[in-house]
């Protein structure tokens, strides 16, 4: 069997491969922004270096290292007509949705500062896209759809609740499916957290909402759903981030006071030294410093937290746990789980599956025989082409 075509997002990177090569994508909108950053960066650099550094960190308590470049996100990826790719992009002040051509040229269809715009699908006819549209100031996200080539824009979902990751149902009717969980907010109405993602499906021509399928005790994420009815999604164990009150934990909370306002003191007098000599108390070594581990990733707003160290080759381990599992659910009802260890999935029109446990992507074919076919480091996107 020939090795299917497909693209995938690596460690941020658009990655397309055919023809068993892989090759990086880059992004002019992502080049522009980066030497936008580098520019700015570089007419300020003596506030960061040299004597101007410690009088601006003496003055305003400026960091002594600024970013090395502005983050710029890839947050959605999917096919075009005519061989083009499709995908999101965001960074701290602007998203936008970009086409890529067969020809390698890059063409941004949408874009606002006014929310952010993720996980756009386009529909099988080329013409319209359906995406996440997730307002920050209020902490919900709902479901909009566009035109590839235009302005209109109307969000067909609403309700305090987060509606992503849309999918167009093969067919004649205009439908999508998409996870959605309910907000839980505190008695002043700031937000506390989510319910489990169920998935639903919504009917755009008659505006029927029904629950395609749900779990209390589980996440499920990612649907994708057939010409015949069968629907495909990751299931993984709710969790719903909220810390539980215990008075064990008053009690460890007591204890640990002494030594959490030891280290208040010592970073304030670490402040100051930074400040006035340029240097901190610790080096750079200390736990003070680490950063965040980078193969910590928000999945469609769910964090997958990566086990152990990725190792080279064939023993290269996943980022999610067996517990995060590929579901296929037949129109009656049953289901069976189709692999373990899944992170991001996506159909092939063969029949076959393509998934990825965040370190390699494997395909399964209608036979249930699998074939890895490429691996690369933080793999959180697959899409069959």
């Amino acid at each position: 069997m020939p090795e299917p075509s497909l693209a995938f997002l690596s460690k941020q990177k658009l990655h397309l491969r055919r023809d068993g090569v892989t090759q990086v994508v880059e992004s002019d909108f992502e080049r522009t922004v980066r030497e936008r950053s580098t520019s700015i960066e570089r007419r300020h650099a003596w506030k960061t270096q040299g004597r101007g550094a410690m009088f601006m960190r003496g003055a305003w308590g400026a960091e002594p290292n600024g970013r090395d470049d502005a983050p710029v996100l890839r947050t959605g990826l999917t096919a075009g007509p005519d061989g083009a790719l499709l995908y999101s992009m965001e960074t701290d002040a602007v998203s936008g949705i970009f086409l890529l051509d067969a020809a390698g040229v890059e063409t941004r269809l949408f874009h606002t500062a006014d929310f952010r715009i993720r996980h756009a699908a386009i529909h099988p006819d080329g013409a319209t896209l359906a995406a996440t549209v997730f307002h920050a100031d209020s902490m919900r996200s709902n479901i909009a759809v566009l035109p590839v080539h235009g302005s209109d824009f109307s969000e067909v979902t609403e309700g305090d609740s987060f509606d992503q990751a849309p999918r167009w149902v093969p067919g004649a009717k205009r439908r999508i499916v998409f996870q959605s969980a309910g907000v839980g907010r505190d008695a002043a109405g700031r937000f506390a957290g989510l319910g489990p993602c169920t998935i639903q499906s919504l009917d755009l021509d008659s505006g029927d909402l029904e629950e395609a399928a749900e779990e209390e005790s589980h996440d499920l994420l990612q649907p994708r759903q057939t010409a015949a009815g069968t629907l495909y999604y990751i299931r993984k164990p709710y969790e719903s981030g909220a810390p539980g009150a215990s008075l064990l934990g008053a009690l460890k909370d007591a204890a640990l006071f002494p030594f959490r306002m030891a280290r208040a003191v010592f970073q304030y007098c670490n402040i100051f030294s930074m400040m006035y000599t340029g240097k901190p108390l610790v080096s750079g070594k200390g736990a003070m410093h680490r950063r965040m581990d980078p193969r910590q990733m928000f999945i469609y707003g769910n964090l997958a937290r990566a086990q152990m160290p990725q190792a080279a080759g064939d023993d290269a381990h996943g980022l999610v746990p067996g517990s995060w599992e590929l579901v296929r659910r037949a129109p009656g009802g049953q289901t069976e789980t189709v692999a373990k260890k899944v992170l991001a999935f996506d159909l092939a029109a063969d029949g076959s599956v393509l998934c990825s446990d965040g370190a390699a992507i494997t395909r399964i074919s209608p036979h249930g025989r699998t074939e890895r076919i490429v691996q690369a480091e933080l793999i959180e996107h697959v899409l069959a082409l």
